[in-house]
């Protein structure tokens, strides 16, 4: 069983590097915003929730997101491991994930602000034909506040993963594939089998 968390700001190839792991050893990619989505799109009770959190200008509540994360889990549709990709993003949430479930590895994709920075900007320039999803909220200004948040709940994350040893940092400047290639080495995974053509 593989449990896993990808972490790192916006524009590091959070879930890129997550589907390609789930797709080469058979793990579930589970995305607290890819969660959050589906909600809105099927006007659920959670989403009304949600929308009027976020139209105050305020982040959903941990308890909120751990109720979400909680209850995906114990879908148990896992059969080989998970990825989790954009949660935990606070402490007490790290703190509840680890309560609850054995994590085997952190992979933190390191990358310094300014690139952070070139590509969300050129992911609002290019739009939603490059594979990216746009932001409403992709301008330099509403970055500059996020990756200043970012920053001050990280440095709490990372401390906790490395007091509990399962912190992996990945320079994410490089290729995709580079990166993918150092994860499966780093966690000392088997080259994964092809599945043949049908």
């Amino acid at each position: 069983m593989h449990h896993y968390i990808v972490f790192g700001p916006q524009g590091s190839g959070k879930g890129t590097q997550s589907k390609l792991l789930c797709e080469a050893y058979d793990l579930v990619h589970i995305s607290v915003g890819d969660i959050f989505r589906w909600h809105v799109a099927h006007h659920t009770k959670l989403a009304a929730r949600i929308r009027r959190i976020t139209a105050a200008g305020l982040l959903v509540p941990d308890e909120i997101v751990e109720e979400v994360v909680r209850r995906r889990l114990e879908e148990h549709d896992w059969n080989y491991g998970f990825v989790l990709d954009g949660f935990p993003r606070t402490l007490p949430q790290a703190e509840f994930l680890f309560e609850n479930w054995n994590m085997d590895k952190v992979l933190y994709l390191d990358i310094p602000d300014n690139i952070v920075f070139d590509r969300v900007m050129e992911r609002a320039r290019v739009g939603e034909g490059s594979g990216f999803t746009k932001r409403a909220d992709d301008n330099p200004d509403a970055l500059k506040v996020r990756l200043r948040e970012y920053h001050e709940k990280t440095s709490r994350l990372l401390d906790l993963y490395r007091s509990k040893g399962v912190l992996l940092s990945l320079d994410a400047t490089r290729s995709i594939d580079e990166i993918q290639l150092e994860i499966r080495h780093r966690l000392g995974l088997p080259e994964p089998i092809r599945k043949a053509e049908a």
